[in-house]
């Protein structure tokens, strides 16, 4: 098998496929997509190194770590750019930062064109507390905060869904997953905070969390045994390969197109819409948010897909349209926020950071 074939297999496994704490991360890859594990290691650490792939990491639920909402932004066109530069420089709590342009111009909210993840740890304050503060900083003119009610999409997978045909659906509609809380003491969060760094490409090794379990001071096994209880509770993400989404590493992935979809039902339907919407393999992200009401029209489900085109991204979405309309869910209204300049990266969820970002910023 040539290496871009054997590329492609691997990450059409490692970027999502992989749920849970593995003590052997890249043997479940290996044994998900019938490679080697030494060829995984071996090729995702080039790919590394080679600039295709930007990290990977043992990513967590944040949702059950911080209080997170979607966060839409209004400012003076000229200050979009400085904006993100602001954020992206200063605030590790914003994760995703992305200027989009709604289609059609028109749409409501089409006026707030800068797009954001913000994770603010439990305990630590409020999302619009946090909102206020970046507001100072970056002349926002308003925000629109919209946390999750629901989640039915949550993945990555661009190198399997880059080419999906419109309409390809999951066997059955994912069930909806809600927000959960769980106690955490302080062993927890030392390993889940030494967790979710980056691997570096000498820790690709068939057992990384050895070398992780030493830097804080803990025997292998019981960091592992901890990482288990922390998936059991529900805080454990995928283990999880992330594509570089710039230039030409874009393009070789087929994930040069992106957008953020709206859709409007009736009140006491969204459960089902979301399920539907997010049954699409097309949909890496797929939520119930609340928040849209008074500028997004109303919008209640929203979610993220990529495609090697816009015109394959605007065929997903008259797809799932219809589909929508043949399950008799009304579709009161609809957008798309079509994504430009981007910066992608996981938030921060430690609280002592956090304080010590306030008592930079807060003033």
């Amino acid at each position: 098998m040539d290496a871009p074939s054997l590329d492609s297999r691997i990450l059409a496994v490692a970027e999502d496929c992989v749920a849970g704490f593995h003590r052997r991360p890249f043997a479940a890859v290996a044994s998900a997509c019938g490679v080697e594990e030494g060829v995984v290691m071996e090729r995702l650490q080039a790919l590394l190194q080679g600039g295709r792939v930007r990290r990977v990491r043992q990513t967590l639920l944040s949702t059950s770590l911080a209080e997170g909402a979607l966060v839409a932004w209004k400012l003076p066109e000229e200050a979009l750019s400085s904006a993100f530069d602001w954020l992206a420089a200063n605030d590790p709590f914003t994760g995703h930062i992305v200027i989009r342009r709604a289609d059609p111009p028109a749409a409501p909210g089409a006026d707030h064109r800068l797009w954001t993840t913000l994770k603010v740890p439990r305990g630590c304050g409020s999302v619009q507390e946090h909102c206020r503060i970046l507001a100072r900083r970056t002349g926002a003119l308003d925000w629109v905060v919209m946390p999750v009610v629901g989640m039915f999409s949550l993945g990555v997978g661009h190198t399997r869904r880059a080419r999906v045909a419109p309409g390809e659906r999951l066997p059955q509609p994912p069930r909806m997953q809600v927000p959960q809380c769980p106690e955490l003491d302080a062993d927890d969060w030392r390993v889940l905070l030494s967790l979710k760094e980056s691997l570096r490409p000498q820790e690709f090794v068939p057992c990384p969390w050895e070398a992780r379990a030493a830097a804080i001071g803990m025997d292998a096994e019981r960091y592992c045994r901890i990482a288990e209880s922390l998936d059991a509770r529900g805080v454990i993400g995928r283990f999880a390969v992330f594509l570089d989404h710039r230039g030409a590493a874009d393009k070789q992935a087929g994930t040069g197109h992106a957008a953020l979809f709206h859709w409007a039902v009736p009140q006491g339907m969204e459960e089902r819409a979301g399920a539907a919407i997010g049954s699409h393999v097309c949909m890496t992200h797929c939520y119930w948010r609340s928040g849209g009401e008074k500028v997004f029209g109303g919008a209640q489900i929203m979610g993220v897909a990529h495609a090697a085109s816009q015109e394959l991204l605007d065929a997903h979405k008259a797809a799932m349209d219809a589909y929508l309309a043949g399950q008799g869910i009304p579709l009161l209204h609809t957008a798309s926020f079509r994504s430009g300049r981007a910066e992608i990266r996981p938030s921060e969820i430690s609280p002592a950071v956090y304080a010590e970002w306030c008592r930079r910023y807060a003033d």
